[in-house]
């Protein structure tokens, strides 16, 4: 675990290796059945004002149209390779936020040799940004960001091997982790952290949270420490967000499994263990600095993690809640929207190969100005089922269809998705809503291991399709799959769907692999993963893919963020990230002047020049001439 290699995977590589994945998907059959029943080979189909993106000839007759009406207020750039971050003709961008920044005049700035002494790792910008939101808190500018890994390497530069050598050095990642709120603003020298705001906060691993819903209290949450189960330390592995009508913010626990580890090496774990992919040693060694996290000394503390949290960013005392009615697995974000009958909707994707996209739907309504903090706790959660004939349901997740009891259901979700036989997904990442049609988007962002007789850890088999008319068995591009609700509403339990993109290089491959019709040489991307609509209703796309620009992934260059329009199909490249980072997270500014977004695990020397540790940095970029951008 000490190798170079290794401090540098991604969540997603690190479990694999821990656990190799599932190696094909349920999801997979369905798409392939879907192909073959609706002759999609060269085909169109129409779904709603847009069209639907299937197979190889969707904007066959729709291109020059699309680019007639292109709705793009930039000219596209070509990829990039090189380790800075690129926009438009007419676009700037600047660093806002970088790992180490000071939030408070009293931390202090970021050695090259040490970097974040271990005093100042809570009063500093997090390491490894994603997932972020805007707030305005009494005329100011609030940006909630989440960090979602740390480096070793970079935290601990002074180390031997990157090795994690005391419990300073693991109270130091701790820190460097979870959650920051921040103010912004903008002065004659471009965006940067108000210093000493009184809004300012870290939010780490060991900040103490509130338990809720139908999960707070049951035994499997309770602790010698927390006796009562409903209070825990801290929130990890922050990945996606999401915000709330009534101005919260909510960041997604994904892998919190790599926390956890075992300081006996004979410890026989138990089947939801394995379900989850906790292991006997820890991505960070926690186990053997703070008992915490020894799964030999407090087998129920990873029960206590994977759930979405919601965070008051207005009120730097309040405490953060775990909202366990929204399930635990490893949340990428959480897209919430209000029904038309006035409930609260939020989806939700696990991510993980053969896992599944979810929905909880509030029993309560959802008033401006009225209370609020029963509505994530109180309601009805589901699992996504795809069928072959475009036609898929939400299936409740009750006592009646799973035979749990609901704490048992809101803490082994994946086993009561498993037990209502939901479809088996590949890796669903961000979900985003439409806000100018009622149409939700999730990104499936890849699954490489795909085969033939494979299961995930709860059973459920996962279909091959060598050999039918969709043989994208080694799935290395990923795709965008997209969903209508019945009668206009997201509270509905049924959907019509189909594919937005396929992601594909028709530079390399001439069959599926080259992708859908709205896939060019000039707009080549794999594995999408972040999205966010703006409010025109076009879908910013992030990706977090294979940057070799080699062999099939030649001609796509550095990980990216595109543009696309879901009423003709077009996607353009807008930005391009430094070699190695995933540009992941996207937020505007109040007046939409700005658009935030997030540049994480880059590597050296960005943002400052040779010589220089790698940051991970918030970026603003801003149209020359003042106009909006998104």
């Amino acid at each position: 675990m000490k190798d170079e290699k290794i401090s540098h995977l991604s969540w997603d590589e690190w479990d694999e290796l821990q656990r190799p994945a599932a190696e094909t998907v349920e999801f997979d059959a369905v798409v392939e059945a879907a192909i073959s029943r609706r002759g999609f080979l060269g085909g169109v189909v129409a779904f709603g004002s847009g069209a639907a993106v299937m197979g190889t000839g969707i904007l066959s007759g729709t291109s020059a149209e699309a680019q007639t009406a292109s709705r793009f207020g930039f000219n596209p750039i070509p990829i990039q390779t090189d380790g800075t971050v690129h926009v438009p003709e007419g676009y700037s961008w600047q660093p806002v936020a970088r790992w180490g920044d000071p939030l408070f005049s009293d931390a202090e700035e970021l050695s090259q040799e040490t970097a974040v002494s271990v005093g100042s790792s809570d009063r500093v910008f997090g390491e490894n940004t994603d997932g972020m939101e805007t707030f305005i808190v009494n005329g100011r500018q609030v940006i909630t960001v989440n960090h979602e890994y740390v480096n070793t390497d970079e935290n601990l530069p002074q180390n031997p091997e990157d090795e994690i050598l005391s419990a300073d050095d693991v109270l130091t990642l701790q820190n460097m982790q979870g959650v920051t709120v921040m103010e912004v603003a903008e002065g004659p020298d471009g965006w940067g952290i108000v210093v000493d705001s009184d809004l300012n906060r870290r939010i780490t691993q060991n900040t103490p949270m509130t338990v809720a819903g139908p999960a707070a209290g049951h035994d499997l949450l309770k602790t010698t420490a927390d006796p009562e189960g409903t209070t825990v330390l801290g929130t990890m592995n922050n990945c996606g967000s999401g915000k709330t009508p009534w101005g919260t913010y909510l960041t997604c626990e994904e892998n919190f499994n790599g926390y956890f580890g075992s300081t006996d090496a004979a410890l026989e774990l138990s089947d939801d263990f394995e379900r989850y992919g906790l292991g006997l040693e820890g991505r960070y060694a926690y186990e053997k600095f703070d008992a915490r996290f020894d799964l030999a000394e407090n087998p129920n503390e990873p029960y206590r993690f994977g759930y979405i949290v919601e965070i008051d960013p207005s009120d730097p005392t309040s405490t953060p809640i775990k909202h366990t009615a929204l399930g635990r697995f490893k949340h990428e974000n959480a897209e919430v929207v209000i029904a038309p009958d006035g409930r609260v909707v939020v989806y939700m994707g696990d991510d993980e190969r053969g896992e599944f996209m979810y929905k909880f739907v509030s029993t309560s309504v959802y008033t401006p100005g009225g209370p609020t903090s029963e509505l994530l706790d109180d309601g009805q959660l589901y699992a996504a089922k795809f069928n072959a004939d475009m036609t898929g349901e939400w299936v409740a997740l009750t006592p009646e269809a799973t035979g749990m009891e609901a704490a048992e259901i809101a803490i082994m979700t994946r086993v009561a998705a498993s037990a209502v036989g939901a479809t088996t997904m590949d890796r669903p990442e961000w979900v985003a809503v439409n806000p100018v049609a009622v149409e939700g988007y999730c990104a499936l962002t890849n699954n490489s291991d795909r085969g033939e007789g494979a299961a995930n850890e709860g059973g459920d088999a996962m279909v091959a399709v060598a050999d039918t008319p969709n043989p994208r068995n080694a799935n290395e591009y990923g795709q965008i799959v997209r969903w209508r609700p019945a009668d206009g509403d997201h509270a509905s339990d049924t959907f019509d769907w189909d594919l937005y993109v396929m992601a594909g290089n028709p530079t390399v491959h001439d069959d599926l692999y080259g992708g859908s019709e709205n896939i060019k040489e000039g707009n080549l991307f794999n594995s999408p993963d972040g999205m966010a609509f703006d409010s025109t209703g076009l879908l910013w796309i992030q990706t977090d893919g294979d940057d070799d620009n080699e062999g099939d992934f030649a001609g796509m260059g550095n990980n990216q963020m595109l543009v696309g329009d879901p009423a003709t199909g077009q996607i353009e490249r807008f930005l391009t990230g430094p070699k190695g980072s995933e540009v992941t997270g996207l937020t505007w500014s109040a007046d939409r002047k700005t658009m935030f977004v997030g540049i994480q695990h880059p590597d050296a020397p960005f943002p400052d020049g040779e010589g220089m540790l790698p940051r991970s940095t918030v970026i603003a970029v801003k149209r020359d001439d003042g106009g909006l951008v998104g």
